[in-house]
């Protein structure tokens, strides 16, 4: 083999095809750099040159670009030739490639037109297998006293979702694990989500497990608490204590699902109220024989196991992948503090303001069965049932939310507030033109709904027609229930505690039970339903006035015109829908008709009133990036470098970084 420094250079020299050649070349012998200078040395002098790329830009560039970076190597000691570094193999490498590839689909284009598709088509699938589960229940049980008495333990699966799969959980750990993953990418030294995981989850493992053993042995006083008019209390409690056993199942749920869902995988916690349904719906197959409505009960805790499998190999898949530096190291220190300033994230300041809000949404539902107890057989059912159906464009509504918190959350982390109004205020508007479309459809064709629905077996035309009655009442309140859950993302997104969530709550639940009293009293569960929409409408009223205050200014004043005048339009719809269904006596029919009605009448007066809020198509939408997540050389800000504790202390924000990137 010929000395490559004997004699001028030949084209097969180079280390690759059309590499170029040095411009001159050094005496032989001569070292890459000063070997007694007390300046670090460049990676490519070591002779395990494949190390060199675990640094940050050290796949491609100039050794003198990879040297600044690895400790501040002046100029004139670093070679200028171009170099590749060896690319290492073998698992390391998958996991890095994985780390990538998790990376640039998050930073894709289409990656969020994709996410809300992909989540759209399961949660419109769990829905659907949740009106199956409805249909079977009613079918088998009917809507009297035996349903009533499951329906009181159901209480609790539908506390501890929204606590700690919807709310809650999702509200404190989405944006902790996207601000792991944002210093993630100028780390040399650890994982900051691994340390995330290692101070949270065991600790909330440990007391979802007491809190579930508490419910179990505490079944009596529930009950009795919740529903003090049932006539037989034994088969509640039967139902709640197999029931409780689904908080230690959901809690691990809610925790795997946020951490997907900052790291941008969508799919598995889209699937778990497919899995969850489908669970249900087999235990009642199997069991109802022997077990009867205990059946149903016993399908929670089935449905909750199901839940965690469905996520947990891809939230291992992601945790095994290593962090991959993208950017310039900000430290060469590895930081003995980060985990636990990590896991103090969780700590009560932090977390009580969000639990507080979601208790108080959720007790909304405690209201209406403390309410309905007294009430003839049948009332609590009733009430299930409606909310059941008219909740369903309030889910599909949210979903756009859901797939973009991860995002709004990166770019407060960031520093981004502007794209981060820009999401919020998009997904608002977007979120109450599906919620207002569905309503009015709810409202136009409601006894026709439930009759194709509900109306067989034990369920006959007095359950349809009282069914009826409160799905329309209670479909008044979609819009606010809508803005709650939108609006909540601009007080929680930034890490600090905040008290006016759970206040605007709080005020609406009073609201509900003041109300609530008199209408149970004179009008049944129709009142009841009423109180509900009147609470949940100024929970809404007041989360909106304050919004402006918050991590993410939103333009109040425009959002509400906007919201004004597509409720104008969901009114004229449901009156032009209405009089189709009524003209139809094919329930099939009538529900088709009626929803194609309601939405062409419902574009209609978008297209053509005057100011009419202006509507971003939703592919465009969904497909939009933020500012923050495209792909850029410059260094991390100092929230992304920083750790938890700098940047988010408690009883502060995310500082935010205008200045030059």
């Amino acid at each position: 083999m010929r000395d490559p420094w004997a004699g001028e250079p030949e084209p097969t020299d180079t280390p690759w095809p059309g590499a170029p050649r040095p411009a001159s070349r050094p005496p032989c012998g001569t070292p890459l750099t000063d070997p007694w200078s007390t300046a670090p040395p460049i990676p490519t002098d070591s002779p395990w040159a494949s190390e060199a790329s675990a640094l940050p830009g050290a796949g491609t560039g100039t050794a003198t670009e990879t040297a600044v970076r690895a400790g501040g190597v002046r100029a004139d000691r670093v070679r200028t030739d171009t170099v590749r570094a060896q690319a290492p193999r073998g698992r390391r490498a998958h996991a890095r490639a994985r780390e990538r590839a998790g990376a640039d689909r998050v930073q894709g284009r289409g990656f969020l037109a994709k996410a809300a598709a992909v989540t759209a088509v399961l949660t419109a699938l769990g829905a659907l297998l949740g009106l199956v589960r409805d249909q079977i229940l009613a079918g088998y049980f009917g809507a009297g006293a035996e349903t009533d008495a499951f329906l009181v333990a159901w209480t609790v699966p539908e506390f501890a979702s929204t606590l700690l799969i919807e709310d809650a959980l999702a509200l404190i750990l989405v944006p902790a694990f996207s601000r792991a993953l944002a210093r993630r990418s100028g780390s040399l030294f650890g994982d900051p989500v691994r340390a995330l995981v290692r101070g949270t989850l065991p600790r909330l493992t440990l007391a979802v497990a007491v809190a579930a053993t508490a419910l179990i042995l505490a079944a009596p006083l529930i009950v009795s608490a919740l529903a003090p008019g049932l006539p037989d209390p034994r088969l509640a409690i039967d139902c709640t204590r197999l029931t409780a056993t689904c908080v230690l199942s959901f809690a691990l749920v809610g925790y795997c699902s946020a951490a997907l869902r900052a790291h941008g995988c969508f799919l598995p916690p889209a699937a778990i109220y497919v899995a969850y349904n489908v669970g249900i719906i087999g235990t009642i197959l199997v069991l109802r024989e022997p077990w009867g409505v205990r059946s149903a009960a016993a399908g929670v805790a089935v449905g909750g196991v199901l839940m965690v499998l469905v996520q947990a190999p891809s939230l291992l898949r992601e945790l095994r992948a290593r962090p991959v530096p993208k950017e310039e190291p900000t430290t060469l220190a590895p930081d003995g503090g980060r985990g636990g300033q990590e896991g103090r994230i969780l700590v009560l300041g932090l977390i009580a303001p969000v639990v507080a809000f979601s208790l108080c949404r959720q007790s909304q539902t405690l209201i209406e069965r403390f309410l309905a107890s007294p009430l003839p057989a049948g009332a609590i059912s009733h009430l299930n049932y409606a909310q059941k159906v008219a909740q369903m464009p309030m889910i599909l509504s949210l979903m756009l939310c859901t797939v973009s918190f991860p995002v709004v959350a990166r770019a407060l982390a960031a520093g981004d507030t502007e794209a981060a109004r820009r999401r919020v205020e998009r997904d608002l508007l977007l979120a109450a033109v599906v919620v207002l479309v569905g309503a009015s459809t709810v409202i136009a064709a409601a006894p026709k709904i439930v009759e194709l629905l509900f109306e067989r077996g034990e369920f006959d035309r007095t359950d349809t027609v009282a069914t009826a009655a409160v799905m329309r009442v209670y479909s008044l309140g979609l819009l606010g229930q809508t803005m709650v859950g939108a609006l909540v993302r601009c007080y929680f997104s930034a890490a600090r505690p905040l008290w006016f969530p759970a206040a605007a709550m709080a005020a609406g639940l009073a609201t509900t039970t003041v109300a609530g009293i008199p209408g149970a009293h004179y009008w049944g569960s129709v009142g009841i339903a009423a109180a509900n929409a009147l609470g949940i409408t100024c929970s809404a009223v007041l989360l909106l006035r304050g919004a402006h205050r918050q991590a993410v200014p939103v333009r109040v004043d425009r959002l509400g015109e906007g919201l004004l005048r597509l409720a104008t339009a969901g009114a004229w719809a449901t009156g032009a829908g209405w009089l189709c269904s009524v003209a139809i006596d094919s329930p099939a029919l009538s529900v088709t008709v009626a929803t194609a009605v309601v939405v062409g009448v419902f574009l209609l007066f978008i297209a053509c009133a005057a100011k009419a809020p202006e509507i971003p198509p939703l592919p465009r939408s969904a497909s939009r990036r933020t500012d923050h997540a495209r792909p850029h050389r410059a260094a991390p800000t100092a929230a992304e470098a920083a750790p938890v504790g700098e940047t988010a202390p408690v009883g502060g924000d995310v500082p935010l970084d205008h200045g030059p990137r």
